[in-house]
């Protein structure tokens, strides 16, 4: 090249920079503002405010100040959106030669964004650029198909507010929301990117492809995407549970989500930490893995969880049913069903429902069985149903020995140096409700001890009052071997079983104290017509006090 021509292409880059430095001075962006307020508002169907206008060459485009979005009046006179500044990439040409504004990029730096949902599962946003809302305003009209067609939208380090018209429960925030769409329009699929923070400063992605967008519901639009989500910590995290629920944990969700505008599916796994189910509970030391596949209805807010498998350790306990998340509350109605599951692999998620072993105790063996209803509120949910154990070990915990005196008898393990409490089965049918746990018909069989009947409640602190009755197995000796074939009075749930010796369970889970009832034993004595053969022909009131001091040594008590 020349030097002739390198002074023309030097000319020629001076005059560009010279129009890029001073092009800016020379038009006057705010000309412009009324019809970007009328544009955008009529792509949103909503009131859009704007404050300044710069014209910025470098970037292609025109940056606004001080932007606002009306909300939908249904639901709140402040703003939807507020940003303090908004990038709208332009074609520069049409602009500067024919004052015509056509979008290609919008960015919104740091936006604050209010969402919110009423009873009937209407969001505030349903409306926005459809129409089914008119903003009433000189600047919004009714929307046409065409009308919003942008190759690029971002948002930049945002805060998203959610929130149910009418409840107390505390709103969830969001931060540091990103967002990144392309070729938006009504027409047409859009591929989408989003990252936050949950309220819990969780991470949360979401990925995939979304529209073409519904213009009479914007929360209608179809989707399908994935979606990640670490560290969810839902007791950190006011507003996804109410505090008195009582239930807490750590999630990590992997998922798909496809709608097509009414129905929802999702799959994927569950994986939590640190569970907990009830108020009085303490988080769990295993962790519970959930792969489920349920169906959502957007507009009744209903579901049907088609599959939950339910995985602890190597138990397996599969749960299905309906849900409803409508209202302030959310509310299920669901079978849980689980059979040969190991008990050991149990053990750790004891805890989270409220149950303590015995200081010291642990569960060796076992297999579980359970088939149970969970229906109601969520924060006040019931369970029934029978539950069967089998082959099970409590090590480090003797039955025998809380039995005070009698378990110096053959036929209560006196002669075994074991800890352990080997249950050959139970059987029971559970109520689980705010209240506590309540075993109704409870049938143990103890290895060296016999068969042990009654009803067991266990209060929601861990307080037991059972009442029982001990049908014992082998030989007493003597005078027990006669009470043991006699009907006795005082027992437990099916009191006056024959054959058995009558007792409660007091203190906690964690503590429990075994309290013969003694009276009880006498008076069945006493009604039992043994009394002239114990007493010697005494009248039956002597009998029984003679009866009762007896069995009072027997079982570990002092004489009346």
């Amino acid at each position: 090249m020349n030097k002739k021509a390198m002074i023309i292409v030097g000319a020629i880059v001076a005059l560009v920079l010279i129009v890029i430095l001073i092009l800016p001075s020379l038009i006057d962006a705010n000309k412009f503002k009324p019809e970007i307020q009328t544009q955008l508002g009529t792509a949103l169907g909503r009131t859009v405010q704007i404050g300044n206008i710069s014209l910025s060459i470098l970037s292609g485009g025109v940056v606004v100040n001080d932007v606002s979005i009306s909300d939908d009046p249904k639901f709140s006179s402040a703003p939807f959106l507020t940003a303090k500044e908004l990038k709208v990439g332009v074609h520069l040409m049409p602009l500067i030669f024919s004052k015509k504004v056509e979008v290609e990029s919008i960015t919104v730096t740091d936006p604050q964004v209010s969402l919110v949902r009423n009873s009937a599962g209407v969001w505030n946003y349903s409306s926005m650029g459809g129409t089914a809302s008119k903003a009433k305003s000189d600047n919004t009209a009714k929307s046409d198909p065409n009308a919003l067609s942008v190759e690029k939208i971002e948002i930049t380090n945002g805060k998203i507010t959610v929130s149910t018209v009418g409840s107390k429960a505390k709103p969830l925030v969001y931060q540091e929301v990103n967002l990144s769409a392309s070729d938006l329009s009504y027409t047409t699929q859009f591929p989408f990117k989003l990252s936050a923070k949950d309220p819990s400063n969780g991470a949360v992605k979401v990925e995939g492809k979304a529209g073409p967008i519904d213009q009479a519901d914007a929360s209608l639009t179809p989707m399908d995407a994935t979606i990640d989500v670490q560290h969810l910590d839902l007791g950190a995290a006011e507003g996804f549970l109410s505090p008195s629920s009582g239930i807490a944990g750590v999630i990590d969700f992997k998922g798909t989500l496809t709608s097509d505008g009414k129905q929802m599916s999702s799959k994927g796994t569950v994986k939590t930490t640190k569970l907990k189910l009830t108020a009085t509970g303490s988080p769990s030391t295993v962790p519970v893995n959930v792969d489920y596949d349920a169906d959502y209805q957007l507009k009744a807010q209903t579901g049907i969880l088609k599959q939950g498998d339910i995985h602890v350790g190597k138990a397996l306990a599969r749960l299905t049913g309906s849900f409803n998340i409508a209202g302030e509350t959310a509310s299920i109605a669901m079978k849980m069903n689980g059979q040969a599951m190991p008990v050991p692999d149990l053990e750790g998620v004891l805890p989270a429902v409220g149950v303590v072993l015995p200081s010291g105790a642990s569960l060796k063996t076992g297999t579980l069985d359970a088939n149970l209803a969970i229906a109601g509120p969520v924060d006040k949910l019931v369970i029934t149903g029978p539950i069967n154990l089998t082959n099970g070990t409590i090590a480090g915990f003797s039955v025998s020995s809380k039995l005070g005196a009698l378990g110096s008898f053959a036929g209560l393990g006196g002669g075994s140096k074991s800890n352990d409490t080997v249950i050959q089965s139970l059987s029971t049918n559970v109520r689980v409700d705010p209240g506590g746990t309540h075993a109704q018909d409870l049938k143990v069989v103890i290895q060296g001890v016999g068969t042990v009947t009654g009803d067991a409640n266990v209060a929601t602190g861990g307080a037991l009052n059972c009442k029982m009755v001990a049908h014992l197995a082998g030989g007493m000796g003597g005078a027990m071997s006669q009470v043991a074939s006699l009907p006795l009075g005082g027992g437990g749930g099916k009191g006056g079983d024959s054959g058995g010796i009558p007792f409660s369970i007091t203190g906690t889970t964690s503590n429990p104290v075994f309290v013969p009832d003694v009276a009880g034993v006498a008076g069945g004595l006493a009604k039992g017509g043994v009394g002239a053969a114990l007493g010697g022909g005494k009248a039956v009131g002597g009998t029984a006090g003679a009866a009762t001091g007896a069995l009072g040594g027997l079982l570990g008590k002092k004489k009346p």
